[in-house]
């Protein structure tokens, strides 16, 4: 692949996440002119992104760069510094919807909705919902876009190349499947997984608000663009969503690449350990302790 080939490449990737304005500080010098086709000469070193994206498995931490030697140790007095404040989508006491759907008491009533749902007509084209799983009260919610043809197939969320490397991001923070609820915007797969319509947005958010409502986690993971923007009500890129700690209904949520845009592009696995340890901090800070 040539230069011109290589760059046309990495613009549609970032086209693909809904950006568009093109920043390259996150890359360093021998990055963009190896992007570029230009390598000093004598210059057969990989870069560390490089070396991360061949990497065919081992601790996802250290394939970033990001294991606890090379992370700053943090004190009372030198803590992380604050993140930004990000976008609020409504507020903790809002009565949004008013449905039979808020009123299950359970996780379990919901899946069990969710299976029978024909609310859009996703339920139509799909074998079956999949509603989400995970803890009862767990303290981090992840949330994507929709079902995948395996999602569809064992109406499980987040399985197969992206879930397992879901698996092995959560464990960079020390948590686990079971301790977290996994869910998507959507719960029923799109045809050909192609974006949800708004209507069919419309028609599920009542069951992502009202599971919200029963597990009331400290904090929620939106991955990929289409989550984040759907959740955020906005258009912005996700390059300008991440970073911040945005609020949904009252609790905090965070923004990060989605699992199977990593598996394309290795290069974004070090701002999503970035995201990640964001939403860690939330989890450890003395208001959630």
């Amino acid at each position: 692949m040539d230069a011109k080939d290589k760059l046309r490449l990495y613009l549609e990737q970032r086209r693909d996440l809904g950006e568009s304005e093109l920043m390259l500080d996150s890359m360093t010098v021998e990055e963009a002119l190896r992007t570029l086709g230009v390598v000093a000469r004598g210059d057969s070193k990989p870069t560390p992104r490089e070396a991360a994206s061949t990497q065919a498995a081992g601790d996802w931490r250290s394939a970033l760069g990001g294991n606890e030697a090379a992370r700053p140790i943090l004190t009372p007095e030198h803590p992380a510094p604050a993140p930004a404040t990000g976008l609020t989508v409504a507020s903790d006491n809002d009565e949004l919807f008013n449905s039979e759907i808020m009123r299950h008491g359970s996780l379990s009533t919901i899946a069990n909705a969710v299976e029978k749902c024909t609310r859009c007509p996703l339920y139509k084209t799909a074998s079956r919902g999949v509603p989400g799983e995970g803890a009862e009260n767990a303290r981090l919610v992840c949330v994507g876009e929709a079902p995948g043809a395996s999602e569809d197939e064992t109406g499980r969320p987040f399985i197969g190349a992206a879930g397992q490397l879901l698996t092995k991001i959560l464990a960079a923070v020390n948590l686990t499947r079971e301790e977290v609820f996994i869910t998507n915007v959507v719960k029923h797969r799109p045809p050909g997984n192609r974006n949800p319509m708004p209507n069919e947005i419309e028609a599920c958010s009542p069951y992502l608000i009202r599971q919200l409502e029963l597990i009331q986690p400290k904090v929620i993971v939106a991955f990929g663009t289409f989550a984040a923007q759907t959740l955020l009500n906005t258009k912005t890129p996700i390059g300008k969503l991440r970073g911040e700690v945005h609020r949904y209904h009252g609790i905090p949520l965070v923004v990060t690449y989605h699992p199977a845009a990593l598996l394309r592009n290795p290069s974004w696995k070090r701002p999503t350990w970035e995201d990640v340890q964001l939403a860690r901090r939330i989890l450890d800070s003395p208001a959630n302790a």
